[in-house]
């Protein structure tokens, strides 16, 4: 594994480039595969064909199907949000839902999007 600011060579375990001071993932200059110099905005690494694209974090490796129908039925509890570590957004889903029955339009909103894997964990998001 390369740094993707510096090209330096990095252990499976480091957090951050003890070159450049970059952390880990971050950068765009170089392939984090073989260490070869690439194109801005390139999503292909031309010389080892690796993604040079940062995986997103999708449900916080929770299982999709169980997120679903946690949503579906504890949804208006926000447990789903919280199972995510999306505090904030449960808290707000709580008030919302008991308080003034909107929320339920956020909960439909959040179904939806993991049904379609469209969802991208926030924890600094409320809505």
């Amino acid at each position: 594994m390369y740094c993707r600011n510096c090209a330096e060579a990095l252990n499976d375990n480091q957090a951050i480039c003890v070159k450049c001071g970059v952390k880990v993932g971050e950068g765009s200059a170089y392939c984090p595969n073989c260490g070869q110099e690439v194109a801005e905005g390139q999503e292909v690494c031309l010389n080892c064909g690796a993604s040079l694209k940062k995986p997103e974090a999708k449900l916080a490796g929770q299982d999709k199907v169980t997120m679903i129908i946690i949503c579906l039925f504890l949804g208006w509890l926000g447990i789903h949000n919280f199972m995510m570590g999306e505090t904030k957004k449960g808290i707000a889903k709580i008030i919302l839902c008991n308080c003034c029955l909107f929320g339920w339009v956020f909960v439909l909103i959040d179904l939806i999007n993991i049904a379609r894997d469209k969802y991208v964990v926030d924890a600094n998001k409320f809505i």
